[in-house]
């Protein structure tokens, strides 16, 4: 019964719309969701890392995923994200709003991280020489949405309860953000000094 509620949820799009990343709403339905998370999953990149940096980290259900009570965590995210997730602080995990800011707090990074984030930025191809160039050892990116040859802008959408880890009971919105596509070419020539070790589909990892 809860698939066919969900087929017909696609066919039938909620009547409100509610725009970008920085959403009450949105923010609180990821917020609540990463509170009851509980990965059991264990994370092999992770094992033994003391300090990542994380763009576009959430509220820090990848910390959680991370199963270590060693590593130093920095999360980049908006500023109402950030303001929300501030509650789930620790001496371990933290939120900013900045990539300078998390990083002078790490001190060093030993990881960055980002899982689908690069592409809903508002300047990802600024952003992407910013996380370059924090040197870390290891560059891991998950969901990268990338373009052929141009720049591409769009707009997506997603159900409101679509977002963030695990499943609540919300009413149903529509939430709309825009993506932009930069060219896979320009992805790779900002990780100069960097081997591309692995690849997928959606996912690089990038060690020096």
């Amino acid at each position: 019964m809860r698939q066919l509620i969900s087929v017909l949820r696609r066919f039938i799009p909620p009547s409100e719309t509610i725009e970008g990343y920085e959403q009450p709403e949105l923010i609180e339905v990821i917020f609540q969701k990463t509170k009851a998370y509980n990965p059991q999953d264990t994370w092999l990149d992770m094992i033994g890392v003391s300090s990542v940096l994380d763009f576009g980290g959430g509220c820090g259900l990848h910390y959680k995923q991370a199963h270590s009570q060693k590593v130093r965590w920095a999360v980049v995210e908006t500023t109402a994200m950030v303001e929300r997730a501030k509650e789930l602080a620790t001496d371990q995990l933290q939120f900013f709003t900045s990539i300078s800011d998390a990083a002078d707090w790490l001190g060093s990074v030993e990881v960055m991280h980002s899982n689908g984030a690069l592409q809903y930025t508002p300047e990802p191809e600024g952003t992407l020489r910013q996380l370059c160039a924090l040197n870390a050892g290891k560059m891991l990116w998950q969901r990268l949405v990338l373009s052929a040859n141009s720049t591409e802008r769009d707009v997506q959408s997603s159900l409101l309860g679509e977002n963030g880890p695990g499943s609540i009971r919300v009413r149903e919105k529509t939430v709309r953000y825009t993506r932009t596509k930069i060219p896979e070419s320009i992805f790779l020539e900002a990780h100069a000094g960097y081997t591309l070790a692995e690849r997928g589909a959606d996912w690089f990892r990038f060690v020096r």
